[in-house]
């Protein structure tokens, strides 16, 4: 049986990872800060690349789940000496031309990936339906104060996120597979803030927030005024032309993705 080092073990999509390879019957080892607990737990940290060293003995595929910190060559170099497949966990970006410089860590690590002689696959999730947990304060106050409430997105669960991984490092074909993942439909902002009210059982309403206003108030709270700026452009976007919808889940599961009333529902109680 092939062993799976699991990256970033107790963090929201990597901890459900671990659990859906438990849930196989795949040899698990788990990687993260703090693993007491977890199966085959090895301390580290990637921010560290060394200490991924002891994790990958005797592994033969790896879950790698970035976090935020910058990009370290090293990791992706120690992943290749060790192991045979990666599974990383990216964004919905594009592939790079010959010569492109990358915009993004998540297209950087691709990029790295592509040039070891690894078996790779990249999840390439459209955002988390997760992600909305940050409109929590403001359900709990009964209005929800954001710019572009007729933006479409079809945000993903954590969950078919988890099972994708699953179902690729346990099983053969995925080589080269640049799997792009989202819900099952795309839905407007405001829609999503009135689909979690009925979650927790009363009515929570959108107000529309001047995009330059929100600009400055998500400024001040990412620290990043570009990311801010471009985060407000691909919502402005999404009013025009809805995020995509991909059948991804379905090819792979053989299920239907989750939807975001069933995501919000299992959730609630984050939210009252």
């Amino acid at each position: 049986m092939r062993k799976i080092l699991v990256t970033g073990a107790t963090g929201n999509i990597g901890g459900r990872v671990l659990a859906a390879l438990t849930d196989t019957g795949a040899e698990v080892r788990a990687f993260a800060r703090d693993p007491r607990g977890l199966p085959g737990g090895v301390a580290g940290d990637l921010s560290h690349p060394d200490t991924l060293v002891p994790a990958l003995r005797g592994v033969d595929r790896v879950f790698l789940v970035w976090p935020g910190i910058p990009v370290q060559p090293r990791v992706v170099e120690l992943i290749a000496e060790h192991a045979r497949q990666v599974v990383y966990l990216s964004a919905d970006v594009a592939d790079l031309a010959d010569g492109e410089q990358p915009s993004s860590f998540h297209q950087e690590i691709e990029r790295q990936i592509r040039g070891t002689g690894l078996d790779w696959t990249f999840l390439r999730a459209i955002d988390f339906a997760t992600n909305t947990l940050a409109w929590a304060p403001q359900i709990r106050r009964g209005v929800v104060e954001l710019p572009y409430g007729r933006a479409a997105r079809s945000l993903i669960h954590e969950r078919d996120i988890a099972e994708v991984a699953a179902h690729v490092l346990t099983t053969e074909g995925h080589h080269g597979g640049k799997y792009v993942l989202t819900g099952p439909e795309s839905i407007q902002q405001a829609e999503l803030v009135r689909t979690i009210g009925e979650a927790i059982g009363r009515e929570v309403r959108w107000r529309e927030l001047a995009p330059e206003v929100a600009l400055e108030r998500f400024t001040e709270a990412w620290g990043d005024r570009a990311f801010a700026a471009a985060r407000l452009a691909a919502w402005k976007s999404f009013v025009e032309t809805p995020e995509r919808v991909t059948d991804t889940v379905t090819r792979l599961l053989g299920r239907p993705a989750r939807d975001f009333r069933t995501w919000a529902a299992e959730h609630a109680g984050d939210f009252r």
